[in-house]
């Protein structure tokens, strides 16, 4: 049997392959990956007897994964998401193990699969509803590379997003300047709305960057944020999330 790996934390993942070769020395590890983009990309290129799958990657929640690729390879997820979250995927009919993992749940896992007529397919839409119920989980800090350098920074530190010849960035409040592999519109679903807003087509801003408003032509607000936009017109609330905008900063 040859197995995937999608977990994060390097560990977990070493783990996990260790106690599969003591249940199974037949199982075959074919790659150990730590993040959607990695797992999309091998995924079309490659196929796996089963996979096993941690929820929260390195760069956004698994499940955006089966939004890029199509995948009928049974999954076991590995999770330490609560109750709630297990009951989800028991109505999917999904097969999960709680970390810490144990032997004896992977092996129970892997003798159920191997009884399996057929892979069986994951309504990945109706999992999502059922989990709407619970509290969103939002990203806490991105990991940019630059050279060989891999540079941590919270999303905290974070002034605002933003687009410049097609490619997306983020500010730090220190007025640093960071490249990342997301686009806005990925963003807006990755960071708390409550802190962050998108004013226009290429601005998301931190509520806390925000020092001064004014009132502008058409209804819309012009922002004065901190550190300063590179150009003034780009921090203004467009027309369509003008009334929106203030509903925010009123909340």
């Amino acid at each position: 049997m040859n197995a995937l790996i999608i977990e994060d934390e390097a560990l977990a993942a070493d783990r996990l392959e260790l106690i599969l070769a003591e249940i199974d020395p037949s199982i075959r590890v074919l790659a150990k990956l730590d993040s959607v983009k990695d797992s999309v990309k091998w995924l079309m290129q490659y196929q796996a007897d089963i996979i096993f799958l941690d929820i929260q990657l390195s760069d956004g929640i698994s499940f955006s994964i089966f939004e890029q690729v199509s995948v009928s390879t049974p999954i076991i997820f590995t999770t330490a998401y609560d109750l709630y979250a297990i009951k989800a995927f028991q109505v999917n009919s999904i097969a999960y193990l709680l970390k810490p993992i144990r032997k004896s749940d992977l092996s129970e896992s892997l003798h159920k699969l191997r009884n399996l007529k057929s892979a069986f397919s994951i309504d990945f839409d109706a999992l999502l509803t059922q989990l709407q119920g619970r509290q969103p989980e939002y990203k806490k800090r991105f990991l940019i590379q630059i050279g060989d350098k891999i540079k941590k920074v919270e999303v905290t530190e974070v002034a605002y997003f933003y687009v410049m010849d097609k490619s997306c960035y983020l500010r730090t409040f220190q007025g640093n300047n960071y490249p990342l592999d997301y686009t806005l519109d990925k963003l807006e679903s990755l960071v708390n709305p409550s802190q962050f807003f998108r004013i226009n087509r290429k601005y998301m801003v931190n509520m806390g960057a925000i020092t001064n408003m004014v009132a502008y032509s058409r209804s819309r607000v012009k922002l004065e944020l901190t550190p300063k936009a590179d150009d003034e017109f780009d921090a203004i609330v467009s027309i369509d999330r003008s009334a929106d905008f203030k509903k925010w900063m009123n909340s």
